[in-house]
């Protein structure tokens, strides 16, 4: 039974509350919300939300969905709201400056250290995956893996782009993150989402504050990374030394930031994922398959048991190469490239070709694709 989406949205705001945790930091307080305890010396996962949004209405769909829940139950959870995008938040005082992005990134340190974590996963949409970009730059032990939703490495731009379409900053300030998060085709044709969420940013959001978030984001720096080339500069090219995974709908007005910042990687240790069917908020659209795709990333990072259920028998291998076309088609609906740039996985492991493309083994129940 599928519910409708602004039934199953509202669902998903009011589940079981969680320990929430206002955390002083360099930069000020962070309101964080906790899912589970720490379990070990197994990483915790971080999240960081988009703009408009909070950490509710950007990953409660996803993390609710249940075969999510199956790898979360291995894992605490740890949902960072930016400063004043919480529920309920006050409005900031008259001449209060905002935290740059930088900054913004340099407060998640503090709530390492006071939850006692050592190290995460991160999931980051937008402007959230631009802020853990950036704190797994500074602090590369910290960070074990990124799943990066829609992010955008470059500098300062899609704000300049909707406000050239849109007259008015502060009348307009909806329509400008709306534009940020759908395509022009996904405003028109998905009233049911659009609605829902146009709603919820301009209701559930302090204003001022979003404004606030929307500017650190709008002058946000380039991250500056480059992609290594072995030989020449892989121990001194500032980039991404932990795998990721990067995401993006293939209808969402990301897609070209996110090859871009593809390009950027190192390509041994990134993975390209394009979402068939889905716009700019795949972790709401799409939250089987990309709770899918997160489980494989998981599981490449060398955590298989705890991102699936135990198998010993050695006739899954078989069953994993037989199902490995239905595999291909429901996680990377072809075609393989996005923007003329080629999928690859996160690590060169051996596998075998299937049509043309190439299928990493992951574990003996579960495998990867790479378009070599």
């Amino acid at each position: 039974m599928h519910l409708p989406l602004l039934v199953y949205f509202i669902i998903s705001l009011n589940v079981t509350s969680c320990p929430e945790h206002d955390i002083e930091t360099p930069h000020g307080v962070l309101h964080v919300t906790m899912r589970g305890v720490p379990k070990g010396n197994r990483p915790i996962i971080l999240t960081y939300h988009d703009i408009g949004l909070n950490h509710k209405s950007c990953f409660n769909t996803l993390f609710n969905y249940e075969d999510m829940q199956e790898i979360t139950q291995h894992f605490a959870v740890v949902h960072v709201d930016a400063p004043g995008q919480q529920e309920g938040a006050p409005p900031f005082p008259s001449g209060y400056r905002y935290p740059t992005m930088d900054e913004l990134a340099e407060m998640l340190p503090s709530v390492l250290t006071q939850l006692k974590v050592n190290s995460v996963i991160g999931i980051g949409v937008g402007a959230g995956a631009y802020i853990l970009t950036r704190f797994a730059l500074n602090n590369p032990s910290l960070v074990e893996g990124l799943v990066l939703i829609n992010v955008d490495p470059c500098a300062e731009g899609w704000i300049d782009w909707a406000a050239s379409k849109l007259s008015g900053w502060t009348s307009n300030l909806v329509d400008i993150v709306m534009a940020h998060h759908f395509s022009t085709d996904e405003l028109t044709d998905n009233q049911e989402l659009i609605q829902t969420y146009r709603l919820h940013i301009a209701q559930d959001i302090n204003q001022d504050n979003l404004a606030l978030f929307c500017g650190s984001y709008q002058y946000r720096r380039d991250l500056e990374i480059e992609r290594p080339i072995v030989g020449l500069n892989e121990d001194t090219v500032n980039t991404l030394t932990c795998p990721a995974l990067l995401v993006v709908g293939d209808t969402s007005p990301a897609v070209e930031a996110v090859v871009e910042c593809n390009s950027r990687l190192n390509p041994t240790k990134t993975t390209l994922l394009k979402m068939a069917d889905c716009g700019g908020l795949p972790q709401v659209v799409q939250p089987g398959k990309l709770a899918e795709a997160f489980k494989y990333f998981v599981q490449g990072m060398g955590y298989s048991k705890f991102a699936s259920k135990s198998c010993t028998d050695d006739r899954c291998l078989c069953v994993s190469f037989c199902n490995a076309n239905s595999l291909l088609h429901s996680l990377f609906p072809g075609p393989f490239t996005l923007g003329g740039q080629p999928c690859v996985a996160s690590m060169p492991e051996p596998g075998f070709y299937l049509k043309g493309h190439r299928v990493l083994l992951l574990s003996k129940c579960h495998c990867r694709i790479r378009a070599d």
